[in-house]
């Protein structure tokens, strides 16, 4: 083995090559440190962390997870409604109150546990907060007056109108026009069974012993008057929710499966070795660059403006899109392939069809539909945001939920619903293409 004398030009270059390679490994990570602080600066992140209200974050991943119950009494009229979430389709019969919630006479008592009392009666209201002691609200003169241990603490907010009290167990707000007391629990209310169900509220033993007991309703079995109480649910809507993903997956399929047929045979025409004429070539080219040059999001502005909002919109938003895409990657492909297979097969006296069908389709047939898969399987979840513009799928129920600021554990209904049918179209369309590619 030579070696390199010192002082020679490949000596020299070596050296250079060296010292090139090492300014290099310098100069990226200060170059990228150069960004990291552009952007830190450029996106205001102090700023954007003096801001941030991790109370208000904290109330809504509650109530994702959790929902809480009104007690509310209307100081005109001395009227007792307990509702879920404050609806008034979500109230209670006096018969149905939870058992910490207390009425006798004009006495209501309220339990949040652990000490927690809410009490209503007819001078006002009390609030027992243990390691405190007893926030006591009387209106006077039109006004509101507290008495409660001196000094008051950040988490009682007074005024002359409204006092509120917000605790680990609950919270609590009297004004002049009534008093309210909100105590949240683990779950989603009413997700099986809404209140007026005979099924609300009974355990799974009890359900399980209703299957063989007499029935309910006489025109059907229990059984399927369960199924119907929980598929008709007024509050969860789980029918109304089931036929959503399906029209999001109808979306999906149709888009990407209508771009895969029409790519197919504008791919040919777009391939050097099947098109001779260069501008034919060149015009395709740049007509599948110009339709998955514009983001999906734009043609389905586009497109809702032109056709209405509706799932079919969604579907050809997708169709569009795509079409540029397979049309490039399977005119790749196309020019990518052994073309001795192809003359084997025009030896035979194969005409053009024949020759694609028989020597171009079997070499191309795992890329195309490996690529049709993956965008199958993509544009499941990008159907879920098409569909909130055009008005269709489970994208819309998401966007009215969000907009209503208040039903939040039905945007996490929806946001695990979205999870688990992306994976499921995963796990299908990896299934489909072992079947068809293997492995």
């Amino acid at each position: 083995m030579t070696s390199v004398p010192y002082g020679s030009a490949p000596y020299t270059t070596v050296q250079r090559q060296f010292k090139t390679r090492r300014r290099a490994a310098f100069a990226i990570p200060v170059l990228l440190l150069i960004y990291v602080s552009y952007l830190f600066v450029s996106f205001d992140i102090p700023g954007l962390a003096a801001r941030a209200r991790l109370d208000n974050a904290k109330i809504l991943l509650t109530d994702f997870v959790a929902y809480k119950t009104h007690v509310t009494r209307d100081n005109r009229d001395n009227t007792l409604r307990v509702s879920i979430e404050g609806e008034a389709k979500s109230t209670f019969a006096p018969s149905q109150y939870p058992d910490w919630v207390k009425t006798s006479g004009d006495v209501t008592t309220i339990d949040l546990g652990k000490g927690n009392i809410v009490t209503y009666d007819a001078m006002g209201a009390r609030y027992v907060v243990p390691g405190y002691g007893v926030i006591d609200i009387q209106p006077e003169d039109g006004k509101l007056k507290l008495t409660a241990p001196q000094p008051i603490p950040d988490w009682i907010n007074v005024s002359d109108t409204r006092i509120s009290v917000t605790t680990p167990q609950g919270r609590f707000a009297y004004s002049r026009s009534k008093v309210e007391t909100f105590k949240y629990q683990a779950g989603w209310a009413q997700f099986f069974f809404t209140l007026d169900s005979p099924f609300y509220g009974k355990s799974y033993g009890q359900l399980t012993a209703m299957l063989t007991g007499p029935r309910i309703d006489p025109a059907r079995s229990n059984l399927g008057y369960m199924v119907s109480e929980f598929w008709n649910n007024k509050q969860w809507h789980h029918g109304d929710v089931a036929w959503a993903l399906f029209e999001t997956v109808l979306m999906a399929f149709l888009g990407t499966m209508g771009a895969a047929l029409i790519a197919l045979p504008l791919a040919f025409l777009a391939a050097s070795n099947f098109t001779a004429l260069r501008s034919v070539r060149f015009a395709f080219r740049r007509l599948f660059d110009f339709v998955r040059g514009v983001d999906g999001l734009i043609w389905t502005i586009i497109l809702s403006r032109a056709f209405g909002p509706g799932p079919m919109t969604g579907a050809l938003a997708i169709l569009l899109t795509d079409s540029g895409t397979f049309g490039k990657t399977f005119s790749e492909a196309l020019e990518n392939i052994d073309e001795k297979q192809v003359e084997g097969i025009r030896s035979t006296g194969a005409g053009p069809l024949q020759r694609a069908r028989f020597g171009v389709l079997p070499q191309i047939a795992p890329i195309l539909l490996s690529q049709v898969l993956y965008y199958l399987e993509s544009n499941t979840r990008s159907a879920t945001v098409i569909g909130a513009i055009v008005g269709g799928g489970i994208g819309l129920l998401l966007t009215q939920a969000i907009i209503t600021q208040k039903d939040w554990e039905d945007v996490g209904y929806y946001m695990i619903l979205i999870v688990l049918m992306v994976m499921a179209m995963d796990s299908f369309s990896g299934w489909l293409r072992r079947k068809l590619i293997g492995r």
